[in-house]
Order: structure tokens, then C-alpha cells, then sequence
């Protein structure tokens, strides 16, 4: 991009300099001038009473991408074992690779992997391109990012997608450093555009106050993260007992020459996490409070309700940022990304925020005073009223044996 001042029409009233926050406009013989210190905000061309400021976009250079056909999901390994939302992004790579009648293929990275691809041919990749090697039994970012830029070279797929882990946030985007291409990180919604047929890459941004939906017209792959647990994990129902001896034929190994797979990192020991231990996605049922609670002792009663129903209590960024509870109970952007059978919202209000985290859930039930609060909108059950008086009255019913309906 570029942009530029008309000579002709500005007057240099200095109306430009003085809302511009990066200091990129001076008032030079009576005419405003921009440096190299423009973001592209478009601040001064709202402010300027004669329209003499423009932003003007590069050309548009069109780009041979027919080489490219297919859907890559990379499966996330640790210690040998494929991680869950692995399995989440081969039922979404299904359901795109089918819309753009393509193949899907699955890639691995790591050591000892053949354990887990009977589970991977129960969700229908056409293929499964494994790299394995000693050398990947660390999850050094740098290595294993130089194995699926080979991978992608040979196999040029026009999309490829991984999980926003916290390993996937620091090995993808090196991928698409190293093959020049875009990246959209953190999505919650993938689909294909009917006319283009390009991947529509959906994420929260300006703080999860709004969903921004991206493309990548002129660049393959499509690159996109996906945070854990926002895809439905679906297995093939009409495939039963498949095993790796009955699909050798879909496996490929790709052969990489060690020599050039020399890390930069040097792995010093390994300290295990002492701080409270609690995983979200473990648990089908969770009780999430918010600052509707009004204190952190509210929290006992949720917890009450959750031991009930065989389920953990979660909470809302505003309930952690007031130490009602900690940080690994939180639920949302900043927060995890859960897929629970019953989410239960006790005095949450549902900003956007929050919602990114939970709003994939099978079943949502409110319980807020505010008839109007924006997690009504996406529960499936709503009660309006005071929680301590609902949630004592549920606990009391789940008690008795009765039926809560």
C-alpha cells in the first residue's frame, strides 16, 4: 500500500498532523507530508476537510495456484500420542476436502507414530504422510517446521491447518515464514466459499469484539490454527476395525536427510508444572460463574452443583481477574476452548470473549438476572432470576432424586 497526499488540494492546516498518533505527518511549505512512520489507519483522510489524502493499494499480481489440490491437517504429537485436536481437524479437512472434491491428507511429525494410525483411518484421510525419526522426538519448533515445509513442497496442498496449541502457535507460523505465505491464527470456524472456492478463515480480533473472517486469494497454502475443541470430532460410522495392516496403501513415509535437521535449541531438563491441575476438557458437564456472583465465595455453591452432576467448575475472565478463583478455571479467549455436553453460565453476561470458548457446547444453560444478557442468545435453556436462590433449588432437587424439569 501507499498513500498520498494531492499537492494541489491540501491547504496544510495541520488538521491531519494533529490526529495522527505515530507522529508520521509534517507541514512542510505550506503542504503535509508522510513519512515512514504511516500505519495505514486512515485517520488523517477521515479528518481532512478537502479529501486530499488517499490510500491506494498495491497491484494485484496473478499467480499460477493450480499445482495446488488438497487438504492438509497436521497431527500434533506428544510423547507418541496424537493430540485430540488432531482428530477435530480431520473431521473439519473432511467436510472441506469433500466441498472442493479433493483429497485430505493427514501429516505427521515425530517418533515412534505407527501406534496411533488405526484411530486416523477411523476419520477418512485419503492419506497419511508420516516423517519419523529420532531426531523428532523433541518438539523443537525449527526441525519439525523444516519437515512440513518438505512435506508441503512435494505435496503442494492448497490448504493446510493445524491446532492453536502452544507448540502450533510457535512451529506454524515458521512454516509460512519459510514458504512465503498467510497465516490466520486462533480461528473458531472454517468453510468454503461457493463462488471462489477459496478457504474462509474465521477468528476473534480487537479483543473478541469482533469475528473477522480472512482469505488468502493470492498465496498457497491457505494456512490456518485452529484453537482446541471449536471443530466437532466425527468418526466415519461405516468404518469399523480398519487397522494399519489393511490400509498400508494409504501410508506414505517421507525420507529426510538428517544432516540438514540440526536444531538451534538444546534442551537443558525438563521442570514439571507444580500449579493447580485441572483440564476443562476432560469434564462433560462444567458450572462456569461469572461476576454475577458478586464474591469468591459464590464459588462453593457452583462447585456444590458440579460434584453433583460429575462436572468441574469453570469461570469467567472477569471472575479470575477479581481472584475469586484461578487461572485455570477460566473459560474463553484468553482462557480454554471447551466442548462440554452441559455448560451451565451462573451470572455470566456472555461477551464475545467468553463466548469464543464455550459457545460449541451441546447444551447451554443461562441462569442470569439480566433478561437481555447476550448469553441468552445462544442458550439452548435460559433461566431469568438470581442465581443463589436457583442453584440452592436445583442442588435440592438433584438430592431428592426428583426430576429438575
Amino acid at each position: 500500500m501507499e498513500i498520498i497526499v494531492d499537492e494541489n488540494s491540501c491547504t496544510g492546516c495541520s488538521l491531519c498532523k494533529n490526529v495522527c498518533m505515530y507522529d508520521a505527518i509534517e507541514i512542510k511549505k505550506g503542504k503535509a507530508i508522510i513519512n515512514d512512520n504511516c500505519v495505514f489507519c486512515g485517520a488523517c483522510i477521515d479528518i481532512c476537510k478537502f479529501k486530499s489524502i488517499e490510500i491506494k493499494g498495491l497491484k494485484e499480481v496473478k499467480k499460477d495456484l493450480s499445482a495446488y489440490k488438497g487438504v492438509c491437517v497436521y497431527l500434533e504429537t506428544s510423547e507418541g500420542i496424537i493430540l485430540e485436536v488432531g482428530y477435530e481437524l480431520l473431521s473439519t479437512g473432511r467436510v472441506l476436502a469433500d466441498k472442493l472434491g479433493v483429497p485430505l491428507i493427514a501429516l505427521m511429525t515425530g517418533s515412534k507414530l505407527n501406534d496411533n494410525l488405526s484411530e486416523v483411518f477411523n476419520y477418512s484421510p485419503d492419506k497419511i504422510v508420516i516423517i519419523n525419526n529420532p531426531i523428532f522426538s523433541e518438539r523443537f519448533d525449527d526441525i519439525h517446521a523444516k519437515a512440513i515445509v518438505q512435506a508441503i513442497n512435494k505435496y503442494k496442498p492448497e490448504i493446510f491447518i493445524a491446532g492453536a496449541t502452544m507448540f502450533g502457535r510457535t512451529l506454524i507460523p515458521k512454516v509460512a515464514a519459510i514458504i512465503k505465505t498467510g497465516l490466520t491464527a486462533d480461528c473458531t470456524a472454517l468453510s468454503i466459499d461457493d463462488k471462489e472456492k477459496i478457504l474462509l478463515q474465521t477468528r476473534p480480533t480487537f479483543g473478541g469484539n469482533i469475528l473477522a473472517t480472512i482469505i488468502t486469494k493470492n498465496s498457497r497454502p491457505q494456512m490456518a490454527t485452529v484453537r482446541p475443541h471449536v471443530m466437532e470430532k466425527k468418526r466415519n460410522l461405516n468404518i469399523t476395525g480398519e487397522n494399519y495392516k489393511d490400509n498400508e496403501n494409504k501410508v506414505e513415509y517421507l525420507n529426510i536427510d538428517i544432516t540438514k535437521f540440526k536444531t538451534k535449541y538444546k534442551l537443558l531438563g525438563i521442570d514439571k508444572d507444580t500449579s493447580e491441575k485441572i483440564n476443562l476438557t476432560d469434564y462433560d458437564v462444567i458450572v462456569s460463574g461469572g461476576r454475577g456472583l458478586g464474591s469468591g465465595d459464590k464459588f462453593s455453591l457452583l462447585k456444590e452443583l458440579a460434584d453433583l452432576l460429575g462436572g468441574i467448575v469453570g469461570a469467567s475472565r472477569a471472575a479470575v481477574d477479581s481472584n475469586w478463583i484461578s487461572y485455570p478455571h477460566q473459560v474463553g479467549q484468553t482462557g480454554k476452548t471447551v466442548n462440554p455436553k452441559i455448560y451451565i453460565a451462573c451470572g455470566i453476561s456472555g461477551a464475545i470473549q467468553h463466548l469464543a470458548g464455550m459457545q460449541t457446547s451441546d447444551i447451554i444453560i443461562a441462569i442470569n438476572k439480566d433478561p437481555e444478557a447476550p448469553i441468552f442468545k445462544i442458550a439452548n435453556y435460559g433461566i431469568v432470576g438470581d442465581l443463589l436462590e436457583i442453584i440452592p433449588k436445583l442442588i435440592n432437587k438433584i438430592k431428592s432424586g426428583k426430576s429438575i424439569i
